[in-house]
């Protein structure tokens, strides 16, 4: 019988990438989330019950434990980017990972994956990157032959970095930035998606693998390649970090004193902490060289995702070739 995998999280933007490449190579897939019935999207990425929705909540034991019955192996994929409700940075990204690490060293699994984040750092300003770094940590001290990745920025069809800024490109003139200058290094989601796979498999030696793209740029430079990408011109507007800590603040009360109601997808004060540092691999890190992974570049990807924000969406090329003939 082919071997499990539990992947907690294996539904979000980077765990179905994870998803889709283990159950190519034929293993059989447990796709723990909290809401299945809105997984059931990655049933197809394998054979008929190849791959399974399962229900699962990272912050209770018995229900990691249950996930992650009879698994040769486990990849936690569970990160926010925001606190909403019982989601909280301590109990998803620190407790949550240590719980999963905890357990799967219990129950005799084979290997663990974690994705983490670049910039994780226990005395960080930011909960987000603080928390990663107490997440690896305590992944570590219960599995000590953990794969830990800490990407960069990802990008893929279903990111919330490049999609977002696009969408507000299609309906504003100018693009806010917050952090213009600081420095990313965008590294792929299916490279990602085959470093954990290499973890999974034992190609990959246990330690922490800092990933990132052939390319660094700040965050006004993205924009740029961005908006050449959709053939749109908009103003590049860097919003101060005390501007963008009151405006955050705002954002955040007002969350709070509707009891979540509103959500605040738009800018975080614990996001402003975190766009004054560059996300970069840290020099004399262990990376995708060290794997044997070529990175992909973003021009080879964006335009394949990216194309619906043109003004004239899939024919924007094509009209582009007319005016030249009549010309």
């Amino acid at each position: 019988m082919s071997k499990l995998v539990t992947i907690y999280g294996g539904s979000g933007f980077v765990g179905r990438y994870i998803t889709r490449r283990l159950a190519q190579r034929g293993w059989r897939v447990r796709v723990a989330v909290r809401r299945p019935n809105e997984a059931m999207f990655v049933r197809p990425y394998g054979a008929v019950g190849q791959v399974e929705p399962v229900l699962c909540n990272v912050r209770d034991d018995a229900s990691v434990r249950a996930a992650m019955h009879g698994a040769d192996a486990v990849v936690n994929c569970v990160g926010i980017l925001a606190e909403t409700g019982k989601n909280k940075f301590d109990t998803v990204q620190a407790e949550g990972a240590g719980r999963v690490a905890r357990i799967a060293a219990e129950s005799g699994v084979d290997r663990l994956v974690q994705i983490s984040a670049i910039g994780a750092d226990k005395d960080a300003d930011s909960d987000y990157a603080r928390t990663k770094a107490l997440g690896e940590a305590a992944v570590l001290d219960a599995f000590p032959g953990a794969v830990i990745l800490r990407p960069s920025i990802i990008f893929g069809t279903e990111d919330e970095f490049f999609n977002r800024f696009a969408t507000m490109a299609q309906i504003s003139p100018i693009l806010p930035l917050v952090g213009a200058d600081t420095k990313f290094q965008p590294i792929y989601v299916d490279d990602v998606a085959e470093a954990a796979v290499m973890g999974v498999e034992g190609a990959a030696a246990p330690g922490i693998y800092e990933l990132g793209g052939p390319d660094v740029d700040t965050f006004r430079s993205l924009m740029k390649d961005m908006l050449g990408t959709i053939h749109r011109k908009r103003a590049l507007v860097n919003i101060p970090f005390l501007a963008a800590r009151i405006l955050a603040f705002v954002l955040d009360m007002v969350q709070t004193l509707t009891l979540g109601l509103f959500r605040n997808s738009m800018l975080t004060r614990d996001q402003v902490k975190n766009l004054k540092n560059d996300n970069v691999v840290s020099e004399g890190a262990l990376g995708l060289s060290d794997l044997g992974i070529q990175p992909t570049a973003m021009e080879a990807v964006l335009p394949d995702y990216l194309w619906r924000f043109r003004p004239s969406g899939q024919y924007d090329a094509i009209k582009d070739s007319a005016k030249n003939l009549r010309a």
